[in-house]
């Protein structure tokens, strides 16, 4: 069990904001966003006919407001497009989007392709990897994570957006034991026993599962003597009880992060991502409505999609990019640790969301609602897809593992309880399809929810 304490405050990366009022913190983008985006009009063809389809040029904007009345410039779809595009003209795959010479990119890493084709969307040159390696050592910092000490790293390796996350661990003059997730749990614990590092970076469904794969080897992951795990790519640890599970296992504080742009707090209850990182980009201070892609107010407590513009990156900027991301941003000061700056928590993917009887349904409330229900069951879940979503003919399917442990003559009850819960919070009532416990397959990288039979 950890000893409860005072979360230690976050701050702002740069620490020149620490020091300012929201709108001094305002002022100051907009000064950076006037700037990048005469520079993304100088140097990439792509922006600069956005500009011109609109009838607009980066001088008549002035402000956040003026700036929002833009249309999206990009989104994925766009970005595969430009990307064709410059792999045609120009034999790179970075998009006519790109602001330098495809010479100068030293770091390119992808998504992950699983919805198509990948894309190209995290390309740096040499001065932007300094530039973010900053927020890595900050992050690393506010989590007692320090130079000469280890860091075990188990992402997927190679050409992926995780691995950009190296730079900034090396430059806080920590080793990381970077070993590729698809070398498989066992492995995985095997280095970070003989290691002994001082911090783990991985998924939260990665987090869990060592748990149990450490103890069918005879192991403990507390034995690790972790002090800190950062995870990244699911919704896990902002799930309370995912949080708790994980932490009293490895008896020390889980942080989600956001690549560069922020990272939650230490404190005992989950308050979202922190966004330290008003130089590096205007998140999330631009949001649209994720169905008319209408620009949102900011206020606290407001949902919408995310929209990216980066405001000092000059290799492969992203300006006015609606990424698919659907948040919820809190204005108000951190409960737990007193940061005054915004805050976000993941809702969902804009493409994941679901319309079961005219009602929105986003998976991570259904695995929210869930995980509150283990140890009864094992918290693994597949939503059953017949059909493309989003619309699904009712009533929606999702398959659960009872715990090896529960009795089964209670599945009955336990399945009225679960669907009163997820009537109650999700406004939905599924069909529950049991599972005996492990024949759901769990991913070592981003767990999937759907198992799609279309």
């Amino acid at each position: 069990m950890l000893t409860k304490v005072k979360a230690s405050k976050v701050t702002y990366t740069n620490p020149i904001f620490n020091k300012m009022t929201e709108e001094e913190i305002k002022a100051y983008q907009e000064g950076l966003l006037r700037q990048q985006l005469k520079y993304v009009y100088r140097n990439s063809e792509y922006y600069r006919r956005k500009f011109i389809e609109v009838g607009a040029s980066p001088d008549d904007i002035r402000t956040f407001s003026d700036y929002q009345n833009l249309p999206i410039f990009m989104d994925k779809v766009a970005e595969r497009i430009s990307q064709q595009d410059s792999m045609e003209r120009f034999g790179h795959p970075f998009g006519m989007h790109l602001c330098s010479s495809p010479d100068d990119i030293v770091f390119t890493g992808t998504t992950s392709g699983t919805s198509g084709v990948p894309t190209f969307t995290y390309s740096f040159t040499q001065k932007d990897i300094e530039f973010l390696n900053r927020y890595i050592r900050h992050m690393l910092e506010y989590g007692g994570i320090h130079a000469g000490e280890r860091l075990l790293f188990s992402h997927s390796l190679g050409i992926y957006a995780t691995s950009s996350i190296l730079f900034g661990v090396r430059s806080q003059g920590v080793l990381p034991i970077d070993v590729d997730v698809r070398a498989g749990s066992k492995t995985i614990l095997q280095y970070a026993m003989m290691t002994k590092p001082s911090g783990a970076m991985m998924t939260p469904s990665l987090a869990e599962h060592l748990i149990s794969r450490a103890e069918e080897q005879g192991w403990n992951v507390r034995n690790l003597g972790l002090q800190a795990i950062f995870t990244v790519g699911e919704i896990g640890v902002g799930v309370p009880e995912v949080k708790k599970r994980i932490e009293e296992a490895y008896g020390c504080r889980i942080y989600d992060y956001l690549g560069e742009l922020g990272f939650s707090c230490d404190s005992d209850e989950y308050h979202g991502i922190h966004c330290v990182a008003p130089d590096l980009n205007l998140f999330p201070n631009d949001l649209i409505d994720p169905e008319t892609k209408q620009p949102l107010e900011i206020y606290d407590g407001v949902i919408g999609e995310r929209v990216t513009t980066e405001l000092n990156l000059k290799g492969l900027p992203r300006i006015r990019y609606a990424t698919g991301d659907v948040i919820q941003v809190f204005t108000s000061e951190c409960p737990g640790c007193g940061f005054k700056g915004r805050r976000i928590k993941f809702v969902g993917r804009a493409d994941d969301m679901l319309i079961v009887k005219g009602a929105n349904v986003y998976p991570s409330a259904i695995k929210k609602v869930i995980s509150t229900f283990v140890p009864d069951i094992t918290g693994e879940l597949r939503i059953v897809l017949n059909n493309p979503p989003p619309r699904v003919v009712p009533p929606l399917q999702i398959k659960l593992e009872y715990n090896s442990a529960f009795d089964r003559t209670k599945l009955p009850e336990l399945e009225a309880r679960i669907k009163n819960a997820l009537h109650t919070e999700a406004r939905l009532t599924p069909k529950i399809i049991w599972c005996e416990p492990g024949t759901l397959e769990k991913s070592l990288t981003k767990t999937p929810l759907f198992e799609k039979n279309y």
